[in-house]
């Protein structure tokens, strides 16, 4: 598919033109919310226009489509997320769908549901995909198991009408050797398929050439940088990475919006094949008619030379000298940027880690030189995620490629750490080029905290053989921020400096209610927290402590006293007064 029409070499301008403009008038009237500017990039509200993107760059490499439009009397059901029968009026084949193909879509956007549901992938867009690359698998001619009966290659991508793009898979994929095609009822070139390829139908295979693997690999193709096919930013940056043709594009919202409005299963094998390939000529060939070149036009009123009328001598004729037609010398074709560069360099870092978790900081940079050391601008650089881990780059990638500045660098997606620790290399290489590539040492390190510290005050104390009223609970922090998941032990040790398991004293409980003195494979929250199970306490008295440890280093040792419950003192029994023995006052006025 070519990125633009009017960069076709001219090849097929007439019937190309009809086409995009019967595009533009059936998605006028079906899908009213797309507008294409006379620069040709779509318009939406809020939607950001899209760069050119390099042929390579894109699932198809820019290859050939088709350019059939669906009926102009469109299904009427009103749209559905499973399929609907013709519509009064509607034969089978206008809105059918194979059977297997169908299946194919409509499991891939169900797994999408589940693991990028942020997407919103319709099978219908699918669909509407398969239809413009391939016809549904020229018709659905599919065996049993989803792979077509013989292979659906593109035309070679070598330049005369296409891009050119260099064999990247070795032939393995569209048996050529010297240049790529596109492969598939998707139409997934080889460089692309490398790292978008998936395994749709569970054989442990990815095949481009089987529609359940390439359907969900063009789902997961078009999902990739968080784009939201809800959105119409989202859906037609996705589509317009397929295929970098706004032609394409408006052909693919007709299609969408065909289906949306109702579809249906059909027997495989007995689909339409569509028959206006994108590269077409007027003639209906794939080459365009010789252009004559323009003779050399007699003077007014003379006639030709040579045939006796009106020449100097009448009735001699004047002889024609042969002439020998000139070879033309060939054009040399310019070296593209990609030809000029001979080696890459590490623009940094040296070597990255993060924790599980956390995105990688700072990115990696490589740098595209001359064999004299000058940057060179416009290369693709692919990286590539290489090892056992789950880091990916921003949106669920292994791969990226990205296109050097004009100082030559080009900087990586963001790199995600996953919960997987361990080692592996990212790989940076030019895409269309076989040179040596730079590595990048990576590693994701364990989830830690550097601080603990208990979220409550309270004194832990207890009665010999009863339990403790409060349970602890802590609070892990790493560089300031709660660390959350991180894994944590509880002791109870025998002193401060002895931090073996106390034999008595307090405990913990396990499942079958059995003294633990010792917890493990703890792990804070999502906001650090981390709560002990209840504590209890034998008959021994004394004070006791409890050591709390994470990875990373984080430490926090708790004091916990067991003591018998202290009785008040009863009040003493009360003496009667004794009596006096100085003289009462009546006594002494007696007296």
């Amino acid at each position: 598919m070519t990125a633009h029409f009017g960069s076709r070499l001219r090849k097929g301008a007439v019937t190309t033109t009809v086409a995009a403009l019967a595009v533009a008038a059936l998605t006028a009237s079906q899908a009213p919310d797309v507008l294409v500017e006379e620069q040709g990039r779509p318009t939406t509200t809020g939607a950001q226009p899209t760069p050119d993107l390099p042929a390579d760059d894109t699932a198809t490499g820019n290859s050939r489509y088709y350019t059939d439009l669906p009926p102009l009397k469109s299904p009427n059901p009103a749209p559905t997320t499973g399929t609907t029968p013709p519509a009064a009026g509607q034969t089978a084949g206008e809105a059918g769908v194979p059977a297997t193909v169908l299946d194919a879509y409509q499991k891939a956007a169900a797994e999408l549901a589940r693991s990028k549901p942020g997407c919103n992938m319709p099978w219908e867009l699918l669909a509407a995909i398969g239809q413009v690359e391939s016809g549904q698998a020229r018709g659905g001619k599919v065996d049993a198991n989803g792979t077509t009966i013989g292979k659906i290659l593109g035309p070679k991508l070598n330049g005369n009408g296409f891009a050119h793009i260099q064999d990247t898979d070795h032939g393995a994929y569209d048996g050529d050797t010297t240049v790529d095609r596109a492969v598939g009822p998707m139409q997934f070139i080889p460089s692309t398929w490398a790292w978008a390829g998936r395994d749709g139908n569970g054989d442990g295979v990815e095949d481009p050439n089987n529609i359940y693997d390439a359907a969900l690999a063009a789902g997961h193709y078009l999902c990739r940088n968080d784009w939201d096919m809800a959105t119409d930013g989202g859906l037609h940056a996705a589509i317009l990475s397929y295929n970098n043709s706004t032609e394409y594009l408006n052909l693919v919202l007709t299609w969408l919006d065909y289906y949306r409005k109702g579809a249906h299963e059909i027997p495989d094998g007995t689909g339409p094949v569509p028959s206006h390939p994108s590269d077409e000529t007027p003639s209906g060939g794939s080459t365009p008619p010789a252009t004559p070149s323009p003779s050399t036009s007699p003077r007014p009123g003379t006639p030709p030379a040579g045939n006796g009328s009106a020449s100097p001598n009448p009735g001699t004729p004047t002889p024609q000298k042969p002439t020998t037609p000139a070879t033309p010398s060939p054009t040399p074709t310019p070296p593209t940027p990609t030809d000029t560069v001979d080696h890459l360099e590490n623009a940094g870092p040296a070597k990255l880690s993060a924790m599980a978790g956390d995105a990688f900081a700072p990115r990696i940079s490589t740098r595209a030189e001359t064999a004299s050391g000058s940057p060179v601008a416009k290369v693709r650089i692919r990286f590539t995620i290489a090892g056992d881990t789950d880091t990916t780059f921003a949106g669920g990638e292994t791969v990226a490629t990205v296109i050097t500045n004009s100082a030559g660098v080009a900087v990586a997606p963001v790199l995600q750490a996953g919960e997987k620790t361990g080692a592996f290399t990212v790989r940076a290489t030019v895409v269309g080029r076989i040179l040596p590539g730079v590595s990048y040492a990576a590693a994701v390190t364990a989830r830690a905290a550097d601080t603990l510290t208990r979220t409550g005050d309270t004194a832990l104390t207890c009665t010999p053989g009863g339990e403790f009223a409060d349970q602890i609970e802590v609070k892990a922090t790493y560089k300031g921020a709660a660390a959350d998941r991180v894994a944590a032990t509880a002791t109870l040790i025998k002193s401060a400096d002895d931090p073996t398991a106390n034999d008595k004293g307090p405990y913990f409980k396990d499942a079958d209610g059995k003294p633990v003195r010792t917890l493990t494979a703890l792990e804070t929250d999502a906001n650090g927290l981390l709560k002990l199970p209840k504590l209890y306490a034998d008959d021994t008295t004394g004070t006791f402590l409890l050591r709390i440890t994470t990875t990373g280093g984080a430490t926090l040792t708790v004091e916990l006293t067991v003591a018998a419950a202290q009785t008040s003192p009863s009040p003493s029994p009360s003496t009667s007064p004794t009596e006096s023995t100085s003289p009462s006052p009546s006594a002494s006025q007696s007296a």
